[in-house]
């Protein structure tokens, strides 16, 4: 895989329009490894969802998301759905960036834990919300989540909930943006 530097500074972190759920889309299909859904939820999410997720757009071009959401019966937590990033640009940060960017939308305010589901075999994730949590000073707990079997589709592997926090809003200012 050819990686691209891309000067931080070039890289803008915004919330979603609405116009944008097909690039979404685009960069989730591209990645290769996330679930992908059809593109009228990435629609959605860039319409209805816009104040819990960021895009990274670098010259015009939406080149990775973050995706999520306020748990309705329980509004102290943030569910990151989805972190996207085009291969090209994966393992330089961004994924950090777009996490802490999510962690300050409009709608991230007043939350104190964040949940996400992470895959057994997905190193890379893992690795990234334990340093999440340690940049937070908080905690990382990891439980059971969805069995393999829960899922409809074969080969879909096991979901574990990673849970960060509790943190103070304060905290938000040690990740990078």
């Amino acid at each position: 895989m050819i990686h691209e530097e891309i000067p931080d500074q070039d890289i803008r972190l915004r919330a979603p329009r609405p116009d944008e759920g097909g690039a979404i889309w685009e960069v989730a299909r591209d990645t290769g490894t996330l679930d992908l859904n059809s593109s009228y939820l990435y629609m959605l999410l860039a319409r209805d969802f816009a104040d819990t997720c960021v895009v990274a757009e670098h010259q015009d071009r939406i080149v990775g998301f973050a995706s999520g959401y306020r748990r309705p019966r329980h509004p102290e937590v943030l569910f990151l759905w989805q972190v996207g990033i085009r291969p090209a640009l994966q393992g330089h940060g961004l994924g950090k960036r777009l996490v802490a960017a999510f962690l300050r939308q409009p709608g991230a305010d007043r939350a104190s834990l964040l949940e996400t589901t992470i895959s057994p075999d997905n190193e890379a994730s893992r690795a990234l919300f334990r340093a999440i949590a340690r940049e937070l000073e908080t905690d990382c707990r990891v439980s059971p989540c969805f069995a393999a079997g829960d899922f409809p589709e074969p080969g879909h592997e096991a979901e574990e909930l990673f849970t960060i926090g509790p943190y103070r809003p304060g905290a938000l200012n040690r990740l990078i943006s």
